[in-house]
């Protein structure tokens, strides 16, 4: 391709509201342009980037066993009514009504329109398991779009799904794309983790989140320094053994605390430390309000409360909310001398605790030498609190440590929930009706760029991997002027063209000086420069990676560059 008759135009300066380095050099290398907040344009680089990934993506879900289809990004709202996601799915969810005023929905996700043509098209178990995938854009309406393609509004997105007759044969299915995933990072050069996650919407039950380590992820990573456990922090279970208490338990007491509203003012007026004191925190599980207790250095995780329960929605009460119930405000919360049909659940932690600290549900007073059993009566206790860098890895290997990770797939078991609700059955061996057993696979393609172009760069721009790169080699005549440089450039360029290799040729009549500072933007692996030596036969060769540098005859470039790319 010659560089004058495609669209690639980079930029001097850094984009004001380009936060991260990925989105800056996206835009500044010219391979994507905003059109609006969180939906953008690939241009001829961004395009090919997004087509190798596309290509890797394939190659390996091919081999995995699935078979690639296309279904509609406008999906009828019925669909979404039958799962029951119609109402609950959120505002992310961009809904429209044709000229007919029939409601729709941009695909934010395809698990009802799969469903729904597997339903109507697969009768018998005969026909099971079968792996569909696509890959195609998708659209969610983000609060707050950032970090340019790492959370648009528009992406590009491959998403699978299975369908099998029994459970057997979907963890068969699950663990081979679990292995094609893995894959497929890999051959990205992603440093990545594959981690227990949360199902959050999608529903089910195992899942994982493939994550690519990054200190400007938007997800804490909790992972043993000494195996190969890694779970989303939210998951990661703690299984400290809290020893309980020898203290003689004492005297309640309530004691005036003026002014002091949280565990830290508390603990310092009382001379006490924080691990002493306890949270008392107050949350609506599906509407009914219930009491959370925490040690006063811990948070409590409201995925493992969610799951704890098997409830469909988990928020913290508002203020006002929680005064009604306790007859004082935040900061003055406590499980004492509460009606009895609340619940209260506490972690694992509380347990151990004598003669700890609550708030007295009297703005300003607090409770000393308070004890469970004793003073007020625990639900349940269970595992409820964040873990924390130190604590054991949950399996029995080292210690946690945290790392922010960049989600570029998400895994899930879904089991039965949509095809339940949408009556997606198969009539099994005996005859017998049964519901499909299902998993979904998803993996962010476009996020997929931004994920590599983080990782892929230095001080001058990127420095693409050999085999995502836009082009192979870039090709500079110094100066187009020159017959000499001219000739041998053309030279080359067909030379790697009728080689195999792709070639980008700067046939701009631009100054040396930008040529090479765009070249090192664009971070193409292997730079071929005709300068002052063509009249004598030679050009330099440059890899990007390493600035290795060589002068060669032009007879001998494509050999050298073979070379180089093996190395590579």
């Amino acid at each position: 391709m010659k560089q004058s008759k495609t669209l690639i135009p980079t930029m001097r300066e850094i984009p004001s509201d380009a936060e991260v380095k990925s989105h800056q050099l996206l835009l500044r290398a010219g391979f994507i342009r905003q059109n609006a907040s969180g939906v953008y344009s690939y241009l001829p680089l961004g395009k090919k980037m997004l087509r190798a990934i596309e290509d890797i993506v394939r190659e390996e879900m091919d081999d995995a066993g699935a078979v690639e289809l296309l279904m509609p990004a406008l999906q009828q709202a019925e669909l979404w009514q039958e799962s029951g996601r119609w109402q609950t799915y959120g505002p992310e969810l961009m809904r429209l009504k044709d000229r007919h005023s029939r409601e729709f929905a941009l695909g934010a996700t395809h698990e009802e329109v799969i469903t729904a043509l597997v339903r109507d098209e697969v009768k018998s178990y005969k026909r099971l398991p079968l792996t569909l995938y696509q890959i195609q854009t998708k659209f969610r309406d983000e609060k707050r779009p950032r970090f340019g393609l790492l959370r648009g509004r528009e992406f590009v997105m491959k998403d699978a799904y299975s369908f099998h007759a029994s459970q057997e044969s979907l963890d068969e299915v699950y663990d081979r794309l679990f292995q094609a995933y893995s894959n497929i990072f890999r051959r990205c050069g992603l440093n990545f983790r594959a981690v227990i996650a949360d199902s959050g919407a999608m529903g089910g039950k195992d899942t994982h989140e493939f994550m690519v380590l990054s200190e400007i992820g938007e997800d804490t990573i909790a992972y043993s320094d000494t195996s190969t456990y890694a779970a989303n922090v939210e998951m990661a279970p703690v299984v400290n053994k809290y020893d309980p208490s020898t203290e003689t338990q004492k005297e309640l007491e309530k004691v005036e605390t003026p002014n002091a509203k949280t565990i830290d003012s508390v603990a310092a007026f009382l001379n006490m430390p924080a691990e002493q004191c306890i949270k008392t925190l107050v949350f609506k599980v599906d509407e009914e309000m219930v009491v959370v207790l925490a040690r006063g250095d811990h948070e409590i995780n409201d995925i493992k409360l969610k799951n704890l329960l098997n409830a469909g929605t988990v928020e913290m009460a508002e203020e006002e909310e929680a005064a009604k119930l306790f007859g004082a405000s935040f900061g003055s919360l406590g499980p004492i001398g509460l009606p009895a049909d609340v619940k209260i659940f506490a972690d694992n932690a509380v347990r151990s605790i004598a003669n700890m600290v609550c708030g007295a549900n009297q703005n300003g007073w607090h409770y000393v030498n308070a004890n469970a059993g004793r003073d007020f009566h625990v639900t349940e206790f269970a595992d409820l609190r964040f873990i924390l860098e130190g604590d054991p890895s949950p399996d029995g290997e080292g210690m946690i440590k945290f790392a922010k990770g960049i989600e570029v797939g998400h895994i899930f078991k879904l089991g039965t929930r949509y095809s339940e609700a949408m009556n997606a059955v198969y009539l099994d061996e005996n005859g017998r009706t049964q519901p499909m057993i299902m998993g979904c696979y998803g993996i962010g393609v476009s996020r997929l760029v931004a994920a590599v172009a983080e990782q892929f760069n230095d001080e001058n721009g990127f420095v693409w991997p050999a085999n995502l790169t836009p082009f192979d080699v870039h090709v500079i005549p110094v100066n187009v002027k020159d017959e000499a440089q001219v000739k041998a450039a053309d030279t080359i360029y067909e030379d790697l063209r009728q080689a195999g290799m792709t070639a980008l040729l700067d046939d701009r009549p631009e100054r040396a000086g930008v040529k090479f500072t765009d070249s090192d933007l664009i971070g193409l692996p292997i730079r071929v420069t005709a300068g002052k030596k063509a009249a004598e036969g030679i050009v330099e060769i440059k890899v990007r990676k390493t600035g290795e540098v060589v002068d060669v005859p032009v007879e001998d470039v494509v050999r050298t560059v073979r070379s180089l790319q093996a190395e590579l």
